[in-house]
């Protein structure tokens, strides 16, 4: 199993939406790295979701339901089919990200601008850790 980690603008498309909707497909990624992360997701890999804007912080898992199809409103992209899995019990800050010595070198401190992230399985443990979730 792989982790990874997907932003979101809470605005636009939020946790609440997914868990609400149960689930989602997650499109319009229109960057060459995140879109070779799209492709790298098998299903059942299990994914952050991180709010961006004012939060930016991780508020809950997703699993990867269907594997990397084109993007419905632009072919030459891909995207993949998301349902929720668990809400943290307590998000997970950036600020206590970068805080933390044991996540110094994750992507999300490190690629602070890319939307599809790989997560290492420590690095995923680590957050739920902080997350006090089990």
């Amino acid at each position: 199993m792989n982790y990874w980690l997907l932003k979101t603008e809470p605005e636009t498309f939020s946790w609440a939406n997914l868990v609400r909707d149960k689930k989602a497909v997650w499109d319009g990624v229109k960057n060459f790295q995140a879109r070779n992360n799209l492709k790298a997701m098998k299903s059942g890999d299990m994914a952050f979701i991180y709010h961006t804007g004012s939060e930016k912080s991780v508020v809950g898992i997703a699993r990867i339901k269907k594997e990397a199809f084109p993007d419905p409103n632009d072919p030459e992209w891909l995207a993949v089919e998301i349902t929720p899995e668990k809400t943290l019990n307590t998000p997970v800050t950036l600020a206590s990200v970068k805080a933390d010595k044991k996540l110094a070198a994750m992507a999300l401190v490190k690629y602070a601008r890319l939307s599809v992230q790989p997560v290492k399985r420590e690095e995923f443990d680590r957050i739920l850790e902080l997350s006090e979730t089990k």
